[in-house]
Parts: C-alpha cells; sequence; structure tokens
C-alpha cells in the first residue's frame, strides 16, 4: 500500500479540489519538484488510492431542478430481495446514489430529475413496479450549503 505521508495527504488534498491542476503547478504548491510529484501521483492510481477524475455538471444548466433523497425499506431482508432490489434500481438514470444502511430502512438513493413532474413518473413507475420494495420515504432537497462531491 503506498505510504500516505504528508506530500501524498497534500496530492490528494489538492486532486480532490482540481483534478485538472497541470503537475507543474501542483508539484509548485505542495513544494516537490515536477518529475516527484508526477511519479507519485502516478503511485496514487497505481495503488487504487485515485480511483479516477471527473467533470462535475451544472446541474441547473442540465435541467436537473428536482433533487431528492429516498429511504427505500424492503419487505423481506434476503440477499435474494437485496440482489433484485439492487438490479433494478441500477438500470434507473433518475438514481445517481444508492447506499445500503444500517438502521430503519435498507437503502438510501439519491434521485435527480428534470422536475417534480419526472419525479412523481419515477417514483410510480419505476420504485412503485419493484416488488421488494415495502416502504418509501422521500427528503427534498431545498438547497445545498456544503456539497463536497463538487
Amino acid at each position: 500500500m503506498t505510504k500516505l505521508d504528508r506530500y501524498n495527504r497534500e496530492i490528494l488534498r489538492e486532486l480532490k479540489i482540481n483534478g485538472r491542476i497541470a503537475n507543474s503547478e501542483l508539484a509548485e504548491k505542495i513544494g516537490l519538484s515536477p518529475s516527484a510529484c508526477l511519479r507519485r501521483v502516478q503511485e496514487l492510481e497505481n495503488s487504487g488510492l485515485i480511483k479516477g477524475y471527473r467533470a462535475v455538471l451544472d446541474a441547473d444548466l442540465l435541467g436537473i431542478n428536482f433533487i431528492a433523497y429516498i429511504s427505500i425499506g424492503l419487505g423481506e431482508h434476503s440477499t435474494e430481495s437485496q440482489q433484485a432490489f439492487e438490479k433494478a434500481i441500477n438500470i434507473a438514470d433518475e438514481v445517481k446514489e444508492c447506499h445500503n444502511m444500517t438502521g430503519a430502512f435498507e437503502y438510501l438513493l439519491r434521485i435527480e430529475t428534470k422536475d417534480i413532474k419526472s419525479f412523481k413518473a419515477f417514483h410510480a413507475n419505476v420504485l412503485g413496479a419493484i416488488p421488494q420494495v415495502r416502504t418509501i420515504t422521500t427528503h427534498v432537497v431545498m438547497d445545498s450549503p456544503k456539497d463536497e462531491r463538487m
């Protein structure tokens, strides 16, 4: 496993803020030569600590005006029931995140749709059609003053 010393932690912090930063700029910010910095970044990538890079998209410009978190309770607590639910939910474009949870419900979903009408259709036609689903509780996002996914 790659050692997480001060330099590697700083590299990870900077790349989390700006994954497109030039190696020369990154090296200057953390106090390494460009070649040493590049070797460390490659090592972090090869070790799997850096899984990839992505673009952060503007939801408003994409027409995503409705975001909700939905807690899902299953009717049966079995591996087969969970697998069937996960298979059904993985093909739904509206589902941006799916987390298996402990506590009062089994899953927490992040849903993004164009508007409330689109959400209602998703709720009825997708979630309502999954036989394993027993309960659905929706929490509508009004604002996100802190969101480190961006």
